[in-house]
């Protein structure tokens, strides 16, 4: 059976990687999407078509020899499985998160990199965890109920900008940057976290027996019981989730939510005030993985150390931008968070016990 992947972003390019990698005798057709719009002509030399002049082509029995492997964010599948269906196509398999992850852990192991958390040992010890998830008024209600582990808290982002309290934890609180929530996006709640945790003491185990993090109210890290006992005795200092992958690499990517003034708002920042990473900056945007989401998990003092490194540099882009930062709300400086992230962690790497796990969506 033939087998075809719609989507021709991150999702499904990662699965067309890693399926060539290790199911090589399994080739896939092309890539299938809804219109082209400004998606590539070819992703790893495999044609990108649209649906339906791809199907305009096949027969009926045609069509029920090819198999499609939906790889596009969890949210939009539901739709994409009826316009399947609708164009005659029967045997289709969705690739949610979990599988993704799964799928890139096995990649990533097989090429020796991005080493998988699950990979280590388990442990004796367990550590202390506080994990913020980062919910705003404006999200979208989950249709499905999710239960929380114990160690993660909701926080309300942009509590500053709304008269509504959707949870016992807002941004707002102490020293934040709570109304800037429209450009920074969950960025505010990791800001909050630095300096109203991670400038503090949480716990009598000290700084290297406590890990801090970042959520978002439908993109978490998920991690057994067993990789909580990994982090300690493994001395762990990042958890991020598995990056994702572009063509022809990252600095074409960030062109599709970045405007190149903005951009360059964020180059002159960091040569200003880490040339040493401005310098690396070149090459960390010619590979082709990127850290998407602005979900983390580190040891207190590593998360502290990002966060003193990151916001500063966050700060000048937007006295750089134009307009400047307090004259719109596009998030912008969240997007530019998930690249700065990448640039960190890639650069730091040698130097970090950085490990990954699956990030899980919730519907």
């Amino acid at each position: 059976m033939q087998l075809a992947i719609f989507g021709a972003q991150g999702y499904a390019l990662g699965a067309y990687l890693a399926l060539k990698t290790l199911y090589p005798r399994r080739s896939v057709t092309c890539f299938l999407v809804s219109k082209m719009g400004g998606n590539a002509s070819f992703l790893g030399n495999v044609p990108v078509r649209e649906l339906a002049e791809f199907a305009k082509e096949l027969s009926e029995a045609e069509k029920h020899k090819i198999e499609i492997l939906i790889a596009t964010p969890e949210n939009v599948q539901p739709e994409i499985e009826e316009t399947l269906e609708n164009y005659g196509f029967r045997f289709y398999k969705r690739m949610d998160s979990k599988r993704w992850a799964e799928l890139m852990k096995l990649y990533h192991v097989r090429l020796g990199r991005f080493l998988p958390l699950s990979a280590l040992p388990v442990g004796y010890h367990k550590p202390f965890i506080r994990i913020y998830a980062a919910k705003s008024h404006k999200d979208r209600p989950l249709k499905q109920n999710v239960s929380l582990p114990d160690y993660v808290y909701s926080l309300q982002v942009g509590a500053a900008n709304c008269s509504v309290s959707i949870s016992d934890i807002g941004d707002n609180r102490g020293e934040h940057i709570s109304g800037k929530n429209g450009n920074y996006s969950e960025l505010t709640g990791l800001y909050w976290i630095w300096k109203n945790k991670l400038c503090k003491d949480g716990s009598t185990e000290g700084n290297e027996g406590q890990y801090f993090g970042l959520a978002q109210y439908r993109r978490m890290l998920d991690l057994s019981s067993d990789d909580i006992l990994r982090l300690k005795d493994n001395d762990v200092d990042v958890v991020l989730p598995y990056p994702m992958p572009y063509e022809p690499d990252i600095h074409a990517h960030h062109k599709r939510y970045l405007q190149d003034t903005d951009w360059n708002a964020m180059l002159q920042a960091l040569q200003e005030l880490r040339p040493e990473y401005a310098e690396a900056f070149p090459q960390v945007l010619k590979q082709q993985y990127l850290y998407n989401y602005n979900v983390i998990l580190a040891k207190k003092s590593v998360l502290k150390e990002y966060c003193e490194w990151l916001f500063p540099v966050l700060e000048r882009t937007e006295e750089l931008s134009v307009p400047k930062g307090n004259e719109r709300m596009d998030r912008y400086i969240g997007y530019m968070g998930e690249s700065l992230e990448t640039l960190y962690f890639i650069k730091n790497a040698d130097r970090l016990n950085i490990v990954h796990t699956e990030c899980r969506m919730y519907l």
